[in-house]
């Protein structure tokens, strides 16, 4: 068995693996500026998905350009997902070189989808495919390919801790080499239900306080997560921009059984109002006494461009922070300066600014649990910002680890 790493090798963005020049094994992008896609040229027999982020799933749709017409698998909630992040890239980007698919093409893609559940063996382009749940977002996989000789499990992104919406990893199929993400390899949380204490407990005082809180959130997890603890914890929010139609899609009959708890999912929507917008709704919304979960989890824009720049300037109101703000982006900035160019005008921030670790990835200690299993396996480590780094750390372990290049082929056994 052949891999080549089209993308995701020593960084974050763009996952891609190309198995014997026949199996696609993800095609994500980066959404930067500019953003950037796989590299090389790529005609596959097949397609394997692993989760619906756009750094996954983002170019995709460009696989059906031409004459070209490879089956997609995935399970129903990525499917969803990646329906959704693309029809969103075409209203963003489309017809720009920004946009590396058109409309045609993402129709196409609801022709050759082809959705599986967890451990339930499949085939694709000749080889033996199961999914196991990985514990990331709703319908994220690990991907366990065998070829009759050779079993490579590609972790995709995962979680060893439960999560509100999701539960931790608990798959461990037997494998003989293993690709495995790295994100978090260099951070070591405190307990999830900790950070969920300090986060709403947070929020509750400075909603006493008289204050308004604005929380950032990725559409996907992040906000759902986010929803249901205001749900347990008894505080009312409203939710804006995508997160609220991620919401409703995870609640659809065919998704529900990919949540840890659907109920607790649709007590935690009817205690969110939606904002839709209109009529200056937003402005009379951030004068309120409330929580306010919003898009863009790294303040990108969304409709966090209104709401953070209304209530800056007094320090009773808060800004929460949920996940990983990327240097260079107006999050990381106004975490580091107390100031941010907001919707093109730089803004100095008044309002308390604080920052929570929400992430759906396994933090170091996770990634160790999980490798556990794995001593006798060769283990390939990408989606870092230092695969190097953890994979030597690995080998003082002594697992048989190393981090492929961006673009390199490896032969595996």
């Amino acid at each position: 068995m052949e891999v080549q790493f089209l993308g995701g090798a020593g960084e974050i963005g763009r996952s891609a693996l190309l198995i014997d020049d026949r199996l696609l094994v993800d095609f994500g992008m980066d959404s930067g500026n500019p953003p950037a896609f796989p590299v090389g040229d790529v005609d596959p027999d097949a397609v394997v998905v692993s989760h619906g982020h756009l750094d996954h799933v983002g170019t995709v749709p460009a696989l059906l350009s031409g004459d070209s017409r490879p089956p997609v698998h995935w399970t129903p909630p990525t499917y969803d997902l990646a329906m959704m992040l693309s029809r969103d890239t075409l209203d963003l980007h489309g017809g720009s070189y920004d946009c590396p698919f058109t409309q045609a093409e993402l129709a196409r893609l609801t022709q050759v989808s082809v959705t599986h559940g967890y451990r339930e063996p499949f085939e694709a382009a000749g080889y033996e495919i199961t999914f196991y749940d990985a514990g990331h977002v709703p319908g994220s996989a690990h991907v366990l390919i065998h070829d009759g000789d050779t079993r490579l499990l590609y972790t995709c992104d995962f979680h060893t801790e439960d999560q509100r919406l999701v539960a931790a990893t608990s798959a461990r199929p037997e494998a003989d080499v293993v690709i495995c993400e790295s994100t978090y390899a260099d951070t070591t949380r405190p307990p999830r239900e900790e950070i969920e204490r300090e986060f709403a407990e947070s929020l509750r005082a400075t909603i006493w306080e008289g204050g308004t809180v604005v929380v950032p959130a990725f559409a996907i997890g992040r906000t759902q997560e986010v929803l249901c603890l205001c749900e347990a914890y008894d505080l009312e929010c409203y939710v804006d921009g995508m997160g609220k139609r991620i919401t409703e899609l995870l609640l659809h009959e065919q998704n529900r059984p990919f949540l840890r708890d659907a109920d607790a999912l649709r007590r935690a929507k009817g205690n969110a109002r939606f904002v839709d917008g209109r009529d200056g709704q937003r402005e009379r919304i951030a004068e309120q006494n409330t929580v306010i979960v919003t898009t863009s989890g790294m303040l990108h824009g969304g409709p966090a461009m209104t709401y953070v720049p209304a209530i800056r300037s007094h320090p009773a109101n808060k800004i929460a922070m949920t996940g990983y703000q990327v240097e260079g982006t107006p999050g990381r900035d106004l975490l580091e300066t107390g100031s941010a160019e907001l919707d093109g005008r730089r803004m100095p921030v008044s309002a308390q600014v604080e920052q929570y670790d929400f992430s759906a990835h396994a933090d170091r200690t996770g990634l160790f649990e999980f490798l556990e299993s794995y001593r006798d396996s060769e283990v390939l480590v990408v989606h870092g910002d230092r695969c190097e780094a953890f994979a030597e750390e690995l080998r003082t372990e002594g697992v048989d680890a190393s981090a492929p290049a961006l673009g390199e082929s490896r032969t595996l056994e």
